[in-house]
């Protein structure tokens, strides 16, 4: 998945999401959640693995509604809202550590927003008279899958209509699996340093402290087992990805890019190259714009570093992600 891809048909990536979302009228009023950008845009990349988690430990549907409640000795329970005698706390928890171990192939997960048992954060948390607790939680099943799974990219529906958040998860979600893919076919020491190289730049746009960090890490390769240093790599590799890029950090990387023509460009177009970069970065034009320029200009000028760059060609242009960032 270097350089500029070819048109054909992607391999879809394994992704775990809530039933709902796709529309299972699975709710506990018997209703659903259908969410076209998962079930349409996102279907053709992700193949879905459907999971609610109320109805497997045993819920019916429609079934009484639950919430997270503060119990009298502090914990965060999940009860019946009407009634308090329903108590699927550990049930929802062990069935999140299960479908933790089953899924451990998954490469992204779209939890339900708000749920008490799917939501990732700010779901609310009342008191057992009814009234909100002042604080928010996450949902029981939500919190024992992710502690099961720390590296895998989680998102809330919701947050899918924030275009940056978008951007991000679906990004994540390629690069886990390449990561895996990369794993599966055998690790090893130069498998690692490619990774890392066709990464590189994708890294700068979102935390460069970190990107130098990695890069120091396989400097010392040798002085560790491989094991240890790709378990190492990894955490630090999503952790950088979670911090969200910046304009200012996207034209930075704009600009290294531009670099690797200065010998091949008429002043006039690097001066074009200049001033949409600047657009970019105040705001005036979304980062498919200069992103599309400088693909164009590496048509003409190809370059060995630059192709194998997943930043500048891993977006799917279908999905649209960098025309609103």
């Amino acid at each position: 998945m270097t350089g500029e891809p070819e048109q054909t048909e992607p391999e879809r990536i394994p992704v775990g999401v809530s039933s709902c979302l796709l529309g299972h009228e699975v709710r506990y009023d018997a209703s659903h959640k259908r969410n076209p950008f998962i079930t349409e845009a996102l279907s053709r990349y992700f193949r879905y693995t459907p999971v609610c988690p109320e109805v497997a430990i045993g819920l019916a549907t429609p079934r009484p509604p639950i919430r997270l409640e503060r119990a009298e000795d502090g914990r965060i329970r999940v009860r019946g809202v009407h009634r308090p005698d329903i108590d699927v706390t550990k049930a929802l928890e062990a069935y999140g550590r299960q479908k933790g171990q089953e899924l451990q192939g998954l490469s992204g997960y779209i939890l339900k927003a708000k749920s008490p048992s799917c939501g990732m954060e700010r779901v609310k948390v009342f008191k057992p008279d009814g009234h909100p607790a002042g604080f928010t939680g996450r949902g029981a099943y939500a919190r024992a899958l992710l502690a099961q799974n720390p590296l895998l990219p989680v998102e809330e529906e919701g947050r899918l209509n924030d275009p940056s958040l978008r951007e991000g998860f679906v990004c994540r979600v390629f690069c886990y699996y390449r990561w895996q893919r990369l794993v599966e076919a055998g690790l090893t020491r130069k498998g690692l340093l490619d990774f890392h190289a066709e990464h590189k730049l994708l890294l700068m746009a979102h935390d460069e402290q970190r990107m130098r960090a990695l890069g120091r890490l396989l400097a010392s390769l040798g002085e560790q087992p491989l094991a240890e240093a790709a378990d190492a790599y990894i955490r630090e590799f999503m952790a950088a990805l979670a911090r969200p890029a910046t304009r200012g950090r996207h034209a930075n990387v704009l600009y290294h890019l531009l670099g690797h023509l200065k010998r091949d460009l008429a002043p006039a177009d690097r001066q074009e190259a200049v001033a949409l970069i600047e657009q970019y970065r105040q705001g005036m034009v979304p980062l498919i714009v200069p992103i599309t320029l400088l693909r164009h200009h590496f048509r003409h000028w190809p370059d060995p570093y630059v192709a194998r760059q997943f930043y500048l060609y891993w977006n799917p242009p279908e999905l649209a992600l960098l025309n609103q960032v």
